[in-house]
């Protein structure tokens, strides 16, 4: 049963406290996962046996894929935990477990020292990280979609996704000041480990500024019931459906106009790695700031139509803008073509977490939202860099582009089927 004592209502002052101090743990978070694909152009021959640099960068492509493995089992444990013991307690262990990832990946000796041990415990580093991240998402999304309150939830579960584009950018910084003050030699040497080291140290910081959150009222007013379990999630197949199939298309094509675009630029369009960086810098820094303004924006027409422009912006687009992308020989036009591309993403990233959260009841909300959306990520989102660097080793690169069209089109099938989940009743109770 509910628990019957009334809770004084929060203060838009603990609101606003509570909602930096879990955006700020998710930004630390993202920046420790997302710094191995900043940096992967220069350790991949530090961990691998020497190749080419697509071989190198397929191999460590891999181990970005395996990472995402562990996600489904960290959204299991993490959202069953954020169900059980709080929303505030999970977003702490998350933290927790990343900062030791990211000390392994720091400490750890390349090839050249301890041969295949080098890439067996970079593994390790990396599901260990795959832990993290799998259960910081359903808890953050629910976290914060329950502390926005009603009417404004677009705008502030839309601070998820502008915290874990700010770790990317964070990532891209600290890669553009090595590459000012070290040489690529250097970097490719020793270098490299330092933003690793940096991430421990945030994620030390992290794990402090999460122990003082508020829990939420939604949270604490179900103290007393059974919460958390797979037999309850198993109630709502269709919302479970709906995270897979609406995430499908939306982790693909964030992953592919993001993480994977750097590397693009360098292996295909034949940018330099500073150059290539600063571009992807530049619309990160764009496509950051365009989250609340979407995030608002489906608070006035609904999440629906928001997901459908994604995703026909998506389908129809996505061929055309990566064909152009590898003609981008002006720094302009590669801003304008991978800041089109974002600016259709937005659609799909400012919203989905709320989008989710909205889809089931506070008693397994964390898990509803994580595990779903995890294994559609592991599938979708892991392998997309290892499938685009497998078509370009291949010599049919513009199979990806296709690939990547499919999955937008078939999450945009969902989008237009499912109901418009900010009048769904399924989140009365997070005011």
């Amino acid at each position: 049963m509910p628990d019957a004592t009334p809770r004084p209502p929060i203060t838009d002052r603990e609101r606003l406290r509570s909602i930096f101090g879990g955006s700020v743990g998710n930004l630390v978070e993202w920046y420790d996962w997302y710094v191995y694909s900043a940096f992967a152009l220069y350790f991949a021959k530090s961990f691998f046996p020497p190749a080419s640099q697509t071989v190198q960068l397929l191999n460590a492509a891999a181990v970005f894929a395996v990472g995402f493995l562990m996600r489904p089992v960290g959204g299991w444990l993490m959202g069953r935990f954020a169900d059980r013991r709080g929303r505030r307690a999970a977003l702490t262990a998350s933290v927790f477990l990343m900062c030791g990832g990211s000390l392994m990946v720091a400490l750890t000796p390349g090839y050249a020292t301890i041969g295949l041990a080098a890439p067996v415990l970079l593994i390790a580093a990396r599901l260990l990280q795959g832990l993290s991240v799998g259960g910081e998402y359903g808890a953050s999304a629910t976290y914060l979609s329950e502390m926005a309150g009603r009417g404004r939830r677009g705008f502030w579960s839309s601070f998820q996704y502008v915290t874990l584009i700010m770790g990317q950018l964070l990532a891209l910084g600290v890669l553009l000041l090595l590459q000012a003050t070290m040489s690529g030699t250097s970097l490719e040497a020793w270098g490299w480990r330092i933003p690793f080291v940096i991430g421990a140290l945030c994620a030390a910081v992290a794990l402090w500024m999460r122990r003082g959150l508020e829990e939420t009222a939604s949270f604490q007013t179900h103290r007393g019931e059974r919460r958390g379990s797979l037999r309850a999630l198993a109630a709502h197949p269709r919302a479970v459906a709906n995270v897979v199939g609406l995430t499908a298309g939306g982790t693909v094509a964030f992953y592919t106009f993001t993480t994977y675009a750097q590397k693009f630029l360098v292996n295909t369009t034949g940018w330099s790695k500073a150059d290539a960086t600063r571009i992807s810098a530049l619309t990160l820094l764009g496509f950051m700031l365009l989250q609340p303004v979407v995030g608002l924006l489906s608070d006035h027409i609904g999440r629906r139509p928001v997901l459908v422009s994604f995703g026909v912006l998506g389908t129809l687009g996505t061929v055309p803008v990566l064909t152009a992308l590898e003609r981008a020989r002006s720094a302009p036009v590669a801003l304008l073509l991978l800041g089109a591309a974002l600016v259709a993403v937005s659609g799909y990233t400012a919203i989905n977490a709320v989008v989710k959260a909205e889809l089931f009841p506070t008693e397994i909300r964390a898990l509803g939202v994580g595990l779903p959306y995890a294994v559609a990520v592991s599938i979708f989102g892991g392998t997309a860099e290892y499938l685009a660097l497998w078509a370009k080793s291949v010599g049919h690169e513009r199979w990806y582009y296709w690939y990547v069209t499919l999955c937008i089109a078939g999450s945009l099938l969902v989008y237009a089927t499912m109901g418009e989940t900010s009048r769904s009743g399924a989140m009365r109770d997070a005011d």
